[in-house]
Formats: C-alpha cells, sequence, structure tokens
C-alpha cells in the first residue's frame, strides 16, 4: 500500500518543445526542474505514474550526513543547506527540521568504525559527536536498553517526503515547469547523434536536454538505448504509527529499530539494514559488479525469487517507440511490505521506549531502491549518447540529498559550474573497470 501523497496538478498535452525535458517524478528530477526554471530554462517534467508516487513518497525522510561517505559528504551537506532554502523560497512547511539524527550501538568494534569516520567528517566541518555509553543514556531518556555508544549530528534533520515533492512539484510549475503525469516515456529518437527528441505516449518533445531521473526504471530505460547501468532494486518497508509520546524530535538509528519523528505526532519506523533483493535477471546480469557490495550487506540482506523474475524477464531489451512499454505496464511500483520485518521493529521500540509500548503501525508500505555497486548515484553525462544526463542510483539516500543533487543535475545539463565536484558521480565508473565498493556506515 501507498502512503498519502499530496496531488500535484497536471498540465495535460506534451508541449512540442522544451529546453529540457525531465524524465521521473520524483525527489531528484523535481528538484533538478526546479533548479533549471530558476535558471530561465523552459522545461517539462514526464512522469509515467504520478509526482512522488514511488520511492521519493515512501522513504524514511532522514536528511542526513551522518554515516555518508565520503565522496557524497559535500553533496550532503551543501543539500542541508538547500533543504532550509527551498522551505524559506517555497513558502511551504517541507517539515524539514534539523533536529539531529543519532546512531547507537551494543558493539565495540562498531563504536570503533563510527569514530573513524568522525574524525573524518569533521575535516568537513561536520559537527558530529562520539558518544560513550553515559552519553548514548543521556541522549535517548526514558529508554530501557543499554548502548555502548553512538554517534549524534545535531545539524542533521528531517522532512516529510510525501509532503516536500509534491510541495517542490507545485513550486516549479509556478516557475513555468510543465508537469506531464500518466505520461510514460518510451525512449528517444537522435538528430546528429544527438538525443533531441523525448518520445511519450502522448506525443514527442523537441528538447535541448533531457535528464533522466528515473530512479529504479533507469536502467532498463538506458539499455534500450545502448547504455550499460549496473543497477538494481531493493525492496525497502515502512511502518508509521499513530500520534505518540514523544520520545525524540529527530532521528535514532539501531541495530533494533530505526524511527523518525512526523509532523503528525506519530513515526516513522523500520527495521535498521533489513532490505529485500528480490531477484530478477538484473540481479545475474550485474552480478559481478554487486558481488562485493553483496559480501558487505549479506547479513542483511534478503534474497527472495518471485513474481518480478517473470515479469522482469518478459520485458524486451527494446522496443518500438510507438508500442506499449514496460513503463506504461507498471504505472507505480508498489510492492508488498515485509510485514514480518516491521512487527519486530514496532516491538523493539516497545520494548526500549515503554513511554510508547501502546504505539502501533497506522499504516505500512515498501519502496523499491535504485542501487549501484558502490552505493553512489550516477549524475553525469552520459557521453556514448550526447543531449542526456543521466541522475540516479541513489541508493537509499536520494530524499536526504534531492535538493543538492537536483541542482547539480540542473548544473550539468545547463553546462554552468557545479554546485560541488561531480567526479565521484561520473557515469564512466560504472563501464570502466573501476572497482565499486561502498564506503559509508
Amino acid at each position: 500500500m501507498s502512503p498519502p501523497v499530496d496531488a500535484v496538478p497536471d498540465d495535460g498535452a506534451v508541449p512540442a518543445y522544451a529546453n529540457v525535458v525531465v524524465i521521473g517524478g520524483g525527489v531528484i528530477g523535481v528538484c533538478a526542474a526546479y533548479f533549471l526554471a530558476q535558471k530561465g530554462l523552459s522545461v517539462a517534467l514526464v512522469e509515467k505514474g504520478r509526482v512522488a508516487g514511488e520511492q521519493s513518497s515512501r522513504n524514511w525522510g532522514w536528511c542526513r550526513q551522518q554515516g555518508r561517505d565520503e565522496r557524497e559528504l559535500p553533496l550532503a551537506r551543501e543539500s542541508l543547506r538547500l533543504w532550509a532554502t527551498l522551505q524559506r523560497e517555497i513558502g511551504t512547511d517541507l517539515g524539514f527540521r534539523r533536529t539531529g539524527v543519532l546512531f547507537l550501538t551494543e558493539e565495540a568494534r562498531q563504536q570503533e568504525r563510527w569514530s573513524e569516520w568522525a574524525k573524518m567528517a569533521r575535516g568537513y566541518g561536520v559537527d558530529t559527536r562520539v558518544l560513550g555509553e553515559s552519553q548514548a543514556r543521556d541522549h535517548t531518556p526514558g529508554c530501557t536498553a543499554r548502548w555502548v555508544g553512538g554517534i549524534h549530528t545535531a545539524s542533521d534533520g528531517r522532512a516529510e517526503p510525501a509532503v516536500a515533492v509534491p510541495a517542490i512539484a507545485r513550486a516549479a510549475r509556478r516557475q513555468g515547469v510543465t508537469i506531464h503525469q500518466n505520461c510514460a516515456v518510451r525512449g528517444l529518437e537522435t538528430q546528429g547523434g544527438e538525443a533531441r527528441w523525448v518520445v511519450t505516449e502522448k506525443g514527442s518533445i523537441r528538447a535541448d536536454g533531457v535528464l533522466c531521473a528515473a530512479g529504479a526504471w533507469s536502467s532498463l530505460f538506458c539499455r534500450r538505448h545502448g547504455l550499460d547501468l549496473p543497477q538494481l532494486a531493493v525492496r525497502s518497508s515502512v511502518a508509521r504509527t499513530g500520534p505518540a509520546d514523544t520520545i525524540t524530535e529527530g532521528a535514532i538509528a539501531s541495530s533494533a529499530f530505526c524511527i523518525r519523528k512526523r509532523l503528525d505526532g506519530g513515526y516513522t519506523v523500520a527495521l535498521s539494514e533489513h532490505n529485500t533483493l528480490d531477484l530478477t535477471p538484473d540481479a545475474f546480469r550485474y552480478f559481478r559488479a554487486f558481488l562485493p557490495a553483496y559480501r558487505q550487506e549479506r547479513a542483511h540482506m534478503k534474497l527472495r525469487l518471485n513474481g518480478r523474475f517473470l515479469q522482469a524477464w518478459r520485458w524486451p531489451r527494446t522496443w518500438n517507440l510507438d508500442a506499449r512499454t514496460p513503463f506504461e505496464e507498471v504505472r507505480v511500483l508498489d510492492p508488498e511490505p515485509d510485514v514480518k520485518a516491521l512487527r519486530l521493529a514496532l516491538s523493539n521500540l516497545r520494548k526500549a521506549y515503554p513511554a510508547v509500548r501502546e504505539i502501533k503501525a497506522a499504516e505500512s508500505w515498501a519502496g523499491m531502491i535504485d542501487v549501484t555497486p558502490d552505493a553512489l548515484p550516477v549524475i553525469s553525462k552520459a557521453r556514448r549518447l550526447p543531449g542526456l544526463t543521466l541522475a540516479t542510483g541513489f541508493s537509499g539516500h536520494g530524499f536526504g540529498i534531492g535538493p543538492a543533487a537536483g541542482r547539480l543535475a540542473a548544473d550539468m545539463v545547463s553546462a554552468e559550474a557545479p554546485i560541488v565536484d561531480p567526479s565521484a558521480f561520473d557515469y564512466q565508473r560504472m563501464t570502466d573497470g573501476t572497482k565499486l565498493i561502498p564506503q559509508g556506515l
């Protein structure tokens, strides 16, 4: 079941021409469209389902620097600044609050690893504090569990996914962006070797540039155009509770539960590092690329063979642009949540915090996270297909770093100075033999 998402007005018929066409109405595509419009460009945002219908409304709502891969840290820091700027510019409460993020552990080895990360992050100006046992207790009043220690970053925060992304989309529309929902992009046509036509189910749009921010669908879309993009979709389950006593204003992660305070007075709850990889043909196609990441995460990853394998097996590697595509077959990815895992997370939360011992799940859902082998996004020109820029593979970090990632993608499309150094996110690393290994916490 999908969480309720604020509606975004639709502009109906696609335009004949736009400076830039953005494919995908998630947080990255929406933020990129917003910043492209600020640059004075005409933008058409095209979404096969509805704005924020997939992972951009289904995530935890964390906006953090803490634990990021060092290569992604400048993007995370810039994004926190932009969250506050957007909330002020748009004049709508996006739910953004710098309420802090707290990691807790019962393992001394984990504490050592976190201490090393905090030492590195201080070089970037991150205000992370390493907590001993007594300090961890002070940060968790009312908690009966005992921790070896933890780390806390006061400048990190939270926002409301199902509210924030549609609000930014509406703001982009006020700046002239046209938004076209239930309108799948079937593919691209070239002129002079460059992507110049975006073919949708409702007509073609001539464009000077195209941004593919299609999340879990990006690899399939790129394959149609001869671009190999090692990317898989990992299923993550989440629950929200009804209003409950306040045990934190921010976000807490432990091995037993992860929580984030919501604007409605409840909590978003999940089980830490508990994801499911539904085996599909891509899991075998990209086995070698993902093997180092799997070795790191296999203790926290469930493998499942189900109907998604046969569904993906039936999808063609290429298709005619005047025929129905997989993007029209599945308007919105709405996988079943892992109810057992969510029950365990809630049970652990109740045991740790007697003040919320009656807390219950009001709703649960799952989303598909677009992951790369090194857990870093691709924000890059697609050199083999000039005119196309990619912004995908955010590996569960997309909502929090969405504003800066969208701004960086907009900078690349418009050939302006990038907001941060984009070299770590270059597409070439996916295909040039670079060893792809995740390095964040």
